[in-house]
């Protein structure tokens, strides 16, 4: 990938943005906006849980975006324009191709941004369009393509509390501009590891134990931070590491029926381990449905619950619904 990456030297051959009254408008647009736009975000997101065609979902995010926080009317942005996933486009003006990935693809992975980037050029040479961006609902990046590479534009981490004015770069008034100061704009690419070696596990201190339950992190179903015991949910487990008989179905209920108007907020990513994890002790336990014919309702629901999810192969037990499902 043919990039550059250099700043202009002389930022003050081109008049900065602030005193444009376009600029003004537009960045007055995206601070009062953004909240309702961070919140739209979050619910998008939530539409892949069910296995959403989740590149859709990255592309309502974009529409949301353009449209909701920048000035782009709804006709001006065009889906599957040639082989471009997404071109901007004013009075029939096509003014930035988009190259969008599915959630979370652009985050970790370098060669996947190296060749949304190559897409992206290919489609915008095809339609002679000068700018191009690739995104996955979390980053975004534009880059102007310019004597066969690129020079940065903007480059934005959608899920940041505070409004990102550098979004101007992108809107209908700013994306014609040439941009000669390109100070934060560079495309940031984070190391070539997943996530998880990106940020290991963090180990309890020794002696910590919830102040409600004094505990330590391993007897919670849901551990956050093992460092901060606020962060600990739904205890199933003992001091000693053996299954707790009473607060083991309380937990499982919590999630599937909201034990005794119990709120348990959890990561919806994370309810599924949450959910294999109390199934395994209850599995051991030989609590399962498919393992005792007078199975508490309980563990029916939880059977059927992973089974739903596609998960209840991770308990051991049998797969498919419960024998004992009304």
């Amino acid at each position: 990938m043919n990039r550059t990456t250099e700043r202009a030297r002389t930022p003050e051959a081109s008049p900065p943005p602030a005193p444009l009254a376009s600029y003004r408008r537009c960045v007055e647009r995206i601070r009062l906006t953004w909240p309702a736009f961070a919140r739209r975000r979050r619910e998008r997101l939530q539409q892949g849980l069910f296995d959403a065609p989740v590149e859709k979902i990255a592309e309502n995010i974009l529409e949301d975006l353009f449209t909701a926080v920048l000035d782009w009317d709804l006709t001006g942005v065009n889906l599957q324009v040639g082989r471009a996933d997404m071109v901007l486009s004013r009075l029939g003006v096509k003014r930035l191709v988009v190259e969008v990935k599915r959630p979370g693809a652009l985050a970790w992975h370098r060669r996947a941004v190296e060749e949304a980037l190559d897409q992206a050029r290919r489609y915008a040479g095809e339609q002679k369009v000068r700018c191009v961006a690739i995104s996955d609902g979390g980053v975004l990046y534009a880059a102007d393509v310019e004597a066969g590479g690129l020079k940065d534009r903007v480059f934005v981490a959608l899920d940041r509390a505070e409004p990102p004015e550098d979004l101007w770069w992108v809107s209908i008034q700013g994306i014609w501009r040439p941009r000669v100061d390109r100070q934060g704009a560079a495309l940031r690419l984070i190391p070539d590891m997943s996530a998880a070696e990106a940020a290991p596990a963090e180990p309890a201190p020794p002696g910590l134990v919830h102040p409600k339950y004094h505990l330590p992190a391993r007897c919670f179903a849901y551990v956050g931070s093992a460092a901060d015991p606020r962060t600990w949910k739904l205890p199933y487990l003992l001091a000693n590491g053996s299954p707790d008989m009473k607060r083991l179905p309380k937990a499982v209920q919590a999630i599937l029926s909201d034990y005794r108007g119990a709120i348990v907020t959890l990561p919806r990513a994370a309810v599924g381990d949450v959910l294999v994890r109390l199934a395994s002790i209850a599995s051991s336990l030989g609590k399962m449905p498919c393992q005792c014919q007078t199975s508490a309702q309980v563990y029916v629901e939880l059977h059927d619950t992973l089974d739903q999810l596609g998960r209840i192969r991770e308990v051991g037990c049998c797969s498919g619904p419960s024998p004992y499902s009304p």
